[in-house]
């Protein structure tokens, strides 16, 4: 990231604005939490909770590449607790799904992070 290019919102008020933020972009009953990643105060850690009976939980880290670009990376995906095979194929659609979702909420917060 270059200098000119950096946030300009600092890493709680970035969490708070996304946590005011997901919540309405989800789909009905989903839930996520987002939290400061410990080692980098631009690092968002969002866990994601599916709803209905398919248990799933997402964990994805996601960091700004710049005021305006984020990059959204999956790092676990569990079912009831117990890690699931990202390969199969419903699990990849929820996967790209949320993964939209988190890119729609970077856009919708671009006014507050854009420098």
């Amino acid at each position: 990231m270059t200098t000119h290019d950096r946030l300009r919102i600092g890493g709680e008020a970035l969490v708070a604005a996304w946590q005011e933020r997901l919540p309405e972009l989800m789909p009905p009953g989903a839930r996520a939490e987002v939290l400061q990643d410990g080692a980098n105060s631009q690092v968002l850690r969002i866990h994601i909770q599916v709803p209905g009976h398919q248990a799933y939980t997402l964990d994805y880290k996601v960091s700004y590449a710049d005021s305006r670009e984020i990059r959204a990376e999956l790092v676990d995906v569990d079912k009831h607790g117990r890690a699931v095979d990202v390969e199969d194929g419903p699990v990849q659609e929820l996967v790209r799904d949320y993964m939209r979702v988190l890119h729609e909420c970077a856009q919708a917060l671009h006014s507050l992070t854009h420098a």
